[in-house]
């Protein structure tokens, strides 16, 4: 079982490493979801996230966006696998969990870390968890 710390993780590299892992047979747990970096302008990412929460539908049909942190982490990972509804992708989407915090059970565990310090245009997920 790997215990990854995502603080100061770009989200984009980070998935595509869980998701190697975990297709690998590995069990991959991923914490301190909110801090992981999701690289960019800001105006940018907002707007292209509206511009695909307006597109389709209306309020009761979708498109359903996560407003968690968490599950945006792990929907991007599951971009990164091959089909998560059978087969290979479906036994590693299984073996993926993402917390926010640290929970009771991981304490004490060795964590590999992810992320290094960053410098530039990086946005936190606990950014666009919250916004609408």
């Amino acid at each position: 079982m790997k215990i990854i710390d995502g603080t100061n993780a770009v989200l984009g590299r980070l998935a595509s490493y869980v998701a190697k892992e975990a297709l690998k047979g590995e069990e991959v747990n991923v914490v301190n979801c909110e801090k992981i970096l999701i690289s960019g302008n800001k105006k940018m990412i907002e707007r292209e996230y509206h511009e695909k929460r307006s597109r389709f539908g209306h309020s009761q049909k979708g498109p359903k966006l996560i407003k968690v942190s968490e599950r945006m982490v792990k929907r991007v990972i599951r971009g990164m696998l091959p089909n998560y509804r059978e087969g290979r992708g479906r036994i590693a989407w299984k073996k993926i969990k993402c917390y926010n915090n640290l929970p009771k059970e991981l304490e004490g565990e060795k964590m590999i870390k992810a992320g290094k310090e960053k410098t530039g245009k990086y946005n936190e997920v606990r950014e666009f968890a919250k916004w609408q």
